[in-house]
């Protein structure tokens, strides 16, 4: 069971049980309007530089040009590559909604800090504490197996589903599978080429 004091701080309610936490984990994190007419799924691991390279690189005009004009449909799931992207995807999954993706973005923004500390837990732990969440509170969640195992099967669906094999990956409206540190055009001309 994890802490009461991580539940009051990270997730909405006091009151939230462990099976409750692992719902809230694995609950879609999206940016975009829920109709909107393209449906973007990333895959991405946490410790993956291509990721982390998107996500500066490309991520900022998908956001301005194609989620908050209404077009696209954005959601991140965890496909984590190893343990150390495994934690950092629980910590980031066990804070609310509204921090999920400002969380994502300071890790892939320093991953180079964190991943490659020589004590990179204790690193991923002190970016925690810059996002609120203290020392007991990621200790509960680096604690946490079921939590953990939740999200290692969000990766074995990705496989199962749609044979996700590299990060990042992105599955357009749930038929088109296309992979790779893509810059913005390259992105774009993909979904068009879907022709969704």
């Amino acid at each position: 069971m994890l802490a009461t004091g991580l539940a009051a701080s990270l997730l909405p309610s006091a009151a939230v049980a462990a099976s409750d936490i692992i719902a809230h984990a694995q609950a879609p994190r999206f940016l975009g309007r829920d109709d909107a007419p393209i449906q973007v799924i990333e895959f991405f691991s946490m410790t993956c530089s291509h990721c982390a390279s998107f996500h500066k690189n490309t991520f900022p005009q998908i956001k301005t040009r194609l989620i908050d004009q209404g077009v696209v449909r954005f959601e991140m799931r965890a496909f984590p590559l190893d343990g150390l992207a495994l934690r950092a995807h629980a910590m980031a999954r066990t804070v609310t909604a509204e921090k999920y993706f400002p969380m994502v973005a300071m890790l892939l923004e320093k991953q180079n800090l964190w991943a490659g500390a020589e004590d990179p837990i204790d690193a991923l732990r002190k970016l925690g504490r810059l996002a609120g969440v203290s020392s007991a509170e990621f200790d509960a969640v680096m604690r946490n197996r079921p939590l953990l195992e939740s999200i290692v099967e969000m990766r074995q669906e990705a496989l199962r589903q749609w044979e996700i094999q590299a990060t990042p990956s992105f599955v357009i409206n749930n038929k088109t599978v296309i992979s790779g540190n893509l810059s913005f055009d390259e992105f774009a001309e993909k979904i068009n080429a879907t022709g969704t």
